[in-house]
């Protein structure tokens, strides 16, 4: 593999991408091939910080949808989080990476909790860093966590790994004719309301000046395409 174009990166996961076949839940398989895509990118030097979302085992939003109260929902997503980030460290350790779990919402027995310094110190020991319990506080989604996370921690980018090529103009599963864009810039994708991240995601994005990278995860070596900046799904920055 050639050399890296990044230093430092956050890659937000999906909890359904850990899903694999399964209509929810964790499926070992799938977590195990990933953790090996995550160990190639490792080895070449880039640090890694990931965030991975809670959604394969429990979503705050549709169970306050569903009449749950809003802030026991969140909680409980965020619990989800936790549940994940383990599996992934599991799997990673079984690869050779060292790891740390740090965690928003305190659980000394089970992981650090979240120290900004400590977090990058563990990354510059070449450490891979899982953020868990997505900010600690209800109403914020993971990828608003992600988007903090990154700026908190210096990273040179986002990279949003997805089930799809990258942002479309519309749904590209109910329209045929969508298009796909190499490039768009933050104020774009929040007036066009595109569903890229929640609003404030995009918004810190965009104060911080932090490139986002959207592309398509389940794609073998993808990831590695991305780390070498090779035009991979959308990049979402400034300017287009």
């Amino acid at each position: 593999m050639s050399a890296p174009r990044y230093k430092r990166l956050l890659v937000k996961l999906s909890g359904e991408a850990l899903m694999g076949q399964r209509e929810y839940g964790v499926d070992p398989q799938t977590v195990q091939a990933l953790a090996m895509e995550i160990a190639e990118v490792h080895a070449t030097g880039v640090e890694l910080a990931l965030v991975i979302g809670g959604g394969n085992i429990f979503r705050g939003l549709s169970a306050s949808a569903a009449g749950m109260e809003r802030t026991s929902a969140d909680h409980i997503g965020m619990l989800a989080t936790v549940m994940n980030a383990l599996a992934v460290q599991s799997a990673l350790e079984y690869e050779g990476v060292a790891t740390r779990v740090q965690t928003a919402i305190p659980m000394q027995s089970l992981a650090e909790p979240y120290i900004r310094r400590r977090a990058i110190r563990h990354l510059e020991k070449g450490r891979v860093v899982i953020f868990a319990g997505g900010t600690g506080n209800p109403y914020f989604t993971t990828d608003t966590a992600a988007t903090l996370r990154a700026a908190e921690i210096d990273a040179d980018a986002i990279f949003k790994a997805t089930k799809v090529a990258g942002v479309y103009d519309k749904d590209p599963a109910i329209h045929s004719d969508a298009v796909l864009y190499d490039s768009i810039s933050y104020k774009e994708v929040l007036n066009r309301g595109l569903k890229v991240m929640d609003s404030t995601a995009i918004a810190m994005c965009m104060d911080n000046n932090l490139p986002l990278v959207v592309f398509d995860m389940t794609v073998p070596g993808n990831l590695q395409r991305a780390c070498r900046g090779e035009v991979i799904g959308t990049t979402v920055q400034m300017e287009a």
